[in-house]
């Protein structure tokens, strides 16, 4: 007997399980999925708007929220209310010893080496844990909008994400009950929204600059016959909307000289948000007045454009580094698709059509863009559209420690994935038995100024001259970019 599953909420006949496409964001998440018509659609659950703020607050009872109610503790309860934890994702303390006064809550350095951890009420989280409690939210919310289960995603990174970057994302979307389908490259999937490589006769080489609220990246696609090449890829881990903030908030500080008062959280963060509310509102004003708690808070456009020209000029000189990687010139670049909420700020598209002496994409909501590229590409996974083939490639060349702290690359960065390679190494003393393997991922000579992601003890080498032993060594790069 055959089953036949039907979706109650459109009465249609559902041909198999549905996939969600995740954009798993610093700032806010959201879920798409493809509608009836084909379609992609982002889901607003029960009119709560189609953003979820990526914010999770721990309540004295233990309980959890996730979301737009979270994020009203970030001002009465800052140390036990998280956000931009995809920042800490697959990190360690020394990657973020620097900018850890940028977060209002407790983050844990039991060992530089390891990934970091969370101190919020009286536990400690991951940031794979909390990342797991936002996917979980968003599953829940797509089930009760879809009326249906929903057990299967893809989820979107950016293309700039490291190995444990990746590895992460994935295992915090086992964590919420996810089958992590394929984790995607954020640009890939905006290019997709914009219908941008759905033509198998087209070809294209794109930018694709995303800056959202924590972090900001460039890259350049080459789009041919279907098939996705990210040629190049830039950017800053720790560089977006939430800069644009700072700004302000600093220069509010400074106007009514509040360093004293700086050490209180909850005025940090209500200043923060009053922020965040003058920046939007200079998207379309000339000025903004406002008070905190009767503190003067006005600011002119002139004045945050100068404030924040140092951050965006570093957009642009991503972009530049990004083609010169890619070795091409402003002149290959046939498209620019902006993506994140920050590109709302009329002087970024400006700067951003400037440097590329041409109109930008920005016609489909840049918050909701990769979400919806990421239903498309779960549309291709599920067979679908049958003409498009979605290759991207590393970020970051992988290799091994040789003689001396050397970095001796076996996979270069922006290799196509999935791929795989390898290599013979010899041993360097006579009679040597055992062979310390270190793998590492970066673009520096030394290996100290790259990040290890793993080593082991080769043993059981049999005693011979040097040079004489043989040992093989091959990497295997999966269709997510995971070695």
């Amino acid at each position: 007997m055959a089953t036949v599953s039907i979706n109650i909420a459109t009465g249609s006949v559902q041909k198999e399980e549905i996939i969600v496409g995740i954009d798993l964001g610093t700032t806010n998440s959201l879920v798409a999925f493809i509608n009836p018509e084909g379609e992609p659609q982002v889901i607003n659950d029960t009119g709560k708007g189609v953003l979820v703020p990526s914010v999770v607050h721990f309540q004295a009872d233990g309980s959890v929220i996730v979301g737009n109610e979270a994020k009203e503790y970030l001002i009465s309860d800052p140390q036990n209310t998280i956000f931009s934890v995809k920042r800490l994702l697959g990190r360690s303390y020394r990657d973020i010893e620097a900018h850890s006064d940028l977060f209002s809550y407790k983050i844990i350095d039991d060992d530089t080496e390891s990934l970091v951890k969370i101190n919020a009420g009286d536990k400690f989280y991951t940031p794979i844990e909390l990342s797991g409690m936002i996917l979980k939210e968003l599953k829940e919310r797509a089930e009760h909008a879809l009326k249906t289960a929903v057990n299967r995603a893809v989820i979107t990174v950016p293309a700039y994400f490291n190995d444990s970057q990746r590895q992460a994302t994935r295992d915090a979307g086992k964590l919420a009950g996810l089958d992590v389908l394929r984790i995607v490259n954020e640009p890939t999937a905006a290019s997709l929204a914009y219908g941008i490589g759905l033509n198998p006769e087209e070809e294209k080489t794109i930018a694709v600059y995303d800056l959202g609220g924590g972090t900001f990246d460039v890259s350049i696609l080459k789009i041919q016959n279907g098939i996705f090449e990210v040629l190049s890829t830039n950017g800053d881990t720790f560089l977006g909307g939430d800069d644009f903030d700072q700004a302000i908030m600093n220069y509010w500080i400074e106007q009514n000289q509040l360093q004293s008062q700086m050490n209180s959280s909850s005025l940090r963060q209500a200043l923060r948000l009053k922020a965040e509310e003058a920046k939007k509102a200079l998207t379309t004003q000339n000025i903004y007045n406002d008070s905190v708690n009767g503190i003067p808070c006005g600011i002119t456009k002139s004045k945050f454009e100068e404030l924040i020209l140092t951050k965006v000029e570093e957009t642009i000189q991503c972009c530049k580094n990004a083609l010169k990687d890619a070795g091409l010139t402003i002149n290959d670049i046939q498209e620019v698709v902006m993506v994140g909420g920050s590109t709302r700020t009329p002087m970024v598209k400006r700067q951003v059509a400037e440097f590329f002496q041409k109109a930008v994409h920005d016609q489909i909501d840049p918050d909701e863009v990769v979400a919806l590229g990421a239903a498309i590409q779960s549309d291709i996974l599920a067979g679908n559209r049958k003409d498009i083939l979605l290759l991207d490639v590393t970020p970051l060349s992988l290799g091994i420690e040789t003689m001396g702290g050397l970095m001796d690359v076996i996979i270069p960065r922006n290799a196509k994935v999935p791929t795989k390679a390898g290599r013979q190494y010899t041993t360097s003393i006579d009679g040597q038995v055992n062979m310390k393997i270190s793998v590492y991922q970066g673009e520096r000579d030394l290996v100290k100024e790259n990040r290890k992601l793993a080593e082991f003890d080769l043993k059981g080498i049999p005693a011979m001259p040097a040079g004489f032993p043989k040992v093989d060594i091959n990497f295997r790069l999966n269709a997510d970019g995971i070695l």
